[in-house]
């Protein structure tokens, strides 16, 4: 994702409702330094929908924008997605578990434990 994708995908994610485009801008101007073009936002909005990252509610005007899946949910598809490209996942696995806290550890390993049971 681009910078702007991300941003606005961030303000989705953060959002318990949906946001029209203008509230999209105004929040994006309230986050950076610079506003964007009501015509920007819809357009990263529109490519962000074709890409499967948004909803658009056409039903209501204006059109209404939410996240299709959860922040949670995006990044694990970025992990699976980045663990099947590698040529050795075990060797990918092994140095990403090396590399955590204990305290992730832990947790990682009771979720193991409890999908095992």
């Amino acid at each position: 994702m681009g910078e702007l994708e991300q941003a606005i995908m961030n303000l989705l994610w953060d959002s318990t409702e949906a946001l029209t485009a203008n509230e999209v801008r105004d929040a994006l101007a309230q986050r950076q330094d610079s506003a964007s073009a009501i015509t920007t936002v819809l357009t990263v909005l529109g490519r962000l929908s074709k890409k499967g990252f948004v909803t658009k509610d056409s039903s209501r005007r204006p059109h209404e924008f939410t996240a299709a899946t959860s922040r949670e949910e995006h990044t694990v598809k970025l992990l699976n997605d980045v663990l099947g490209s590698a040529v050795d996942k075990h060797a990918v696995l092994a140095r990403f578990i090396g590399g955590i806290e204990p305290s992730d550890a832990q947790h990682v390993r009771h979720l193991l434990q409890s999908r095992d049971s």
